[in-house]
């Protein structure tokens, strides 16, 4: 079908299909051709159907890929294009810009951009896309010599997690040579990046400091942390580049694949099920297309149930995210993850059920709680240049983050059958506090200034 007589046939389709669903309102559910089409009463149905939306090469942007390929987008009567984007700068500008209607998003993305970290934009997220997910590997080189000075790394299957202060013999020996320690995270506001600074901060290593939002981040550091696109990390590192990294998968199996590096740690240890991804949209757009908005989110929260449904449908969404036009990685590389286990080194294979999640736990509900610890760390590390009140945390968070729209396509999913009620979480938006990271120190979101106070390492306000 050619690109312009397409296009025609596309927006007669689109008209047919909102009349279609018009009538149904009226008349209750009807059959055309054999196709249930199910009523949107009033104007309930979505104002925009054909959509663009961004993604990066990881496997955490499963979500979008697979409600396009389990038909759960062709549901709502959307047509969507998915398009994978050169970075995360890139994909955000396109997305502020009206080039793409929405994209898979660092969790940070949003919440930086509205608050002027790196980007001045109001962005805004209805939809939470995983958990957990990201893993932080060295070099080859490196971990011979962290099993130098720790002889307990030279178990066959040494205990984990292993904290940063087994990694910081090797940083003071390259220090005290005049060498920089350099690792790659993928972005300045990534969860990546905070991920990899608390675990360095953890272990008494100082990660560097920013003089504001767009400076580098290396005031006062024991390391550099330099910006790498994820599936630059590997061969970056293999070059020598950078001593390590903090990424999603499948980078860091694709680096056990390729007997070049070996994780040491997941950010399910750093942080146990922590936030990673999220669907963003500016404020803008889902001002003008709230339905739209909804259909959108209601296709994103049955792809999350389908991926958790079982390890079959895991697999084959291995299977779907290994295509060249996804993620292109062999099958095995991320069925590595995406399955329940994750290989530290060659024969070093752990059950890892919760590496990747994107239904349990509510993982697909925007908690504030969440926006508020990314907030936290962009003042812990100098991003946001100063303090501020436990209410403009707060405020912020339900200014970025739109429960009501998760909430509304939540309500329509049970109403089809689709959720049943126990999925729904019965929340303000903030989570009980949290004892899950590998520090021990407790995060309670409704007392962010608090939370901060607790660390020696980082503004402490």
């Amino acid at each position: 079908m050619g690109g312009a007589s397409g296009g025609g046939v596309m927006r007669c389709l689109t008209q047919f299909i909102q009349s279609t669903r018009k009538l149904a309102g009226l008349l209750g559910v009807i059959s055309l051709a054999g196709l249930t089409v199910q009523p949107i009463h009033g104007d309930d149905f979505p104002e925009k159907l054909e959509l663009t939306f961004g993604f990066i090469r990881l496997t955490d942007c499963a979500p979008l890929i697979i409600a396009k390929e389990m038909g759960f987008f062709e549901d709502e009567f959307l047509s969507v294009n998915l398009e994978s984007q050169a970075n995360w700068r890139v994909l955000l500008d396109r997305v502020v810009t009206g080039e793409l209607d929405g994209a898979h998003m660092l969790a940070g993305q949003p919440i930086a951009a509205s608050v002027g970290v790196g980007h001045d934009a109001h962005v805004v997220t209805a939809f939470s896309m995983d958990l957990n997910g990201n893993a932080i590997t060295v070099s080859n080189d490196v971990w011979a010599q962290m099993k130098e000075h720790n002889p307990e790394l030279q178990a066959e299957k040494p205990e984990r997690p292993i904290g940063a202060e087994m990694l910081r013999p090797v940083v003071d020996s390259f220090n005290s040579r005049g060498r920089d320690f350099r690792m790659g995270v993928v972005f300045p506001v990534s969860t990546h990046n905070y991920e990899l600074r608390y675990w360095l901060a953890a272990g008494g290593i100082h990660p560097g400091l920013y003089r504001g939002p767009n400076d580098t981040g290396t005031r006062d550091g024991d390391v550099t942390l330099t910006v790498t696109p994820p599936p630059q990390m590997p061969s970056t590192m293999a070059q020598g580049t950078i001593h390590g990294y903090c990424v999603g998968e499948p980078w860091n199996q694709a680096a056990v694949a390729q007997r070049i590096g070996v994780p040491v740690t997941t950010n399910y240890d750093i942080w146990k099920n922590n936030p990673e991804k999220v669907f963003g949209v500016t404020a803008e757009w889902a001002e003008r297309y709230p339905n739209t908005h909804v259909a959108v989110v209601k296709a994103l929260i049955r792809a999350g149930q389908w991926l958790d449904e079982s390890i079959e449908n895991r697999q084959e969404a291995a299977r779907i995210l290994s295509r060249p036009e996804y993620i292109g990685a062999d099958y095995e590389v991320i069925a590595a993850s995406m399955t329940g286990t994750f290989e530290f080194e060659p024969g070093d294979v752990r059950d890892m059920p919760d590496f990747n999640v994107f239904f349990r736990y509510h993982a697909t509900y925007p908690f504030y709680s969440d926006a508020v610890w990314f907030l936290t760390q962009m003042r812990r590390w100098g991003q946001l240049t100063e303090g501020r009140e436990d209410d403009w945390y707060h405020d912020q968070a339900k200014r970025i983050y739109m429960p009501e729209v998760w909430q509304e396509a939540a309500r329509r999913l049970v109403a089809e059958g689709h959720l049943s009620a126990d999925d729904v979480p019965d929340t303000d938006g903030f989570k009980d506090p949290d004892d899950g990271f590998i520090d021990g120190v407790i995060y309670d979101g409704r007392e962010p200034n608090a939370y901060l106070r607790q660390f020696s390492i980082g503004y402490s306000d």
